[in-house]
């Protein structure tokens, strides 16, 4: 038994096609109440506390929001507060979504930005996003909720900088969350290279396109991450990983003893350790059953975590990496990815 699960179903899917987003591009599905009740159902037995929830995309996407989170509520042994990650396509549509955030004592909320209205419509992957952003930084701030962006910087993107500060600067976004004892926030970073974040790569920020980030938003970075310089924030480059981590003959469990499971809108269910791809996949929980997905899980044997459990490090990088690489990763990141690219390797 595991000391703690938390199920996350893809009940509804998403109205975008983030270019960064990690969780992948799959299409939506609409399963029922009935299926999350299933879902919860199969894991209980084999937990001392079990949380779920009805997505792992875009959270308030249903139509039924309200009824889902008091669904989840009753079928999860804790109550966790509401993400601060909201429904940007809903909080337009809805004039009541807001305000039902705002009992749930919401006090901020991320929203994610790209650089001017093209293209954050571009990497949003839906005409009339940055717009609705735009639209719901108002709503929020109306409803005394401090608003956080979020931005993913990348070679295309990195111009469009000044956008972000000409936005908070003319909306007043700092001094309008202060007047009602709120604290505006935002950051700069280039996300994990994983799912669909994993096809920028080729346009993956170097230590050379650090210094064109304007000084407000290294600064609003810094504080957010606690960091004391953009290089602590973006991490290393890819040449200095390689060499390192070339060396490294360590292998790793990914198991961990309070997990959480994505399951996708086909039931098939993988470990929140990377992008919901093969060579993570852990069983089909109406197919397989769960018990058979939790020992796959607790034994690796998903392509991905066998390979980490087995294969050295030395021998992914190697075989994956480029030592001539001035691209900036985290190292967690990084192998994240080397682990990704060795197993679809392994696989095809």
């Amino acid at each position: 038994m595991l000391d703690k699960i938390t199920v996350c179903l893809d009940m509804h899917g998403c109205p975008n096609r983030c270019r960064h987003c990690w969780l992948g591009n799959t299409p939506n599905g609409r399963l029922t109440a009935s299926d999350l009740e299933f879902a919860a159902a199969c894991f209980r037995p084999h937990t001392a506390c079990l949380t779920v929830y009805d997505w792992y995309r875009e959270p308030d996407y249903s139509d039924e929001y309200r009824e889902r989170w008091e669904l989840c509520g009753r079928l999860s042994d804790t109550r966790e507060e509401h993400f601060e990650l909201i429904s940007v396509w809903r909080a337009v549509r809805d004039d009541n979504y807001i305000d039902w955030l705002k009992q749930l004592g919401m006090k901020r909320a991320q929203l994610t930005l790209f650089g001017g209205q093209e293209t954050t419509d571009y990497f949003t992957g839906r005409r009339g996003a940055y717009d609705e952003i735009l639209r719901t930084i108002e709503l929020l701030i109306e409803s005394r909720i401090s608003p956080r962006i979020q931005v993913f910087v990348y070679k295309d993107n990195i111009n469009e900088m000044n956008s972000i500060v000409e936005l908070i600067v003319n909306s007043h976004l700092v001094e309008r969350c202060r007047d009602f004892g709120g604290e505006f926030g935002c950051f700069v970073h280039q996300g994990s290279c994983d799912g669909e974040n994993e096809r920028q790569y080729d346009s993956w920020v170097t230590p050379a396109e650090l210094s064109l980030i304007p000084p407000m938003l290294t600064e609003f970075t810094l504080k957010h991450f606690g960091k004391s310089s953009l290089d602590e924030v973006f991490g290393e480059t890819e040449q200095s990983l390689y060499e390192r981590l070339s060396a490294d003959e360590s292998t790793v469990s990914c198991v961990v003893d309070e997990p959480v499971f994505y399951v996708d809108r086909k039931f098939d269910v993988y470990p929140n350790l990377s992008t919901p791809e093969p060579q993570w996949r852990l069983g089909n929980l109406k197919r397989d059953g769960v018990i058979k997905i939790l020992e796959n899980y607790v034994e690796s044997r998903s392509c991905a975590q066998h390979t980490r459990l087995n294969i050295p490090l030395s021998e992914l990088v190697l075989s994956q990496g480029d030592p001539t690489s001035r691209r900036l990763f985290w190292q967690g990141d990084y192998i994240e990815l080397i682990l990704n690219r060795y197993c679809r390797a392994l696989m095809n």
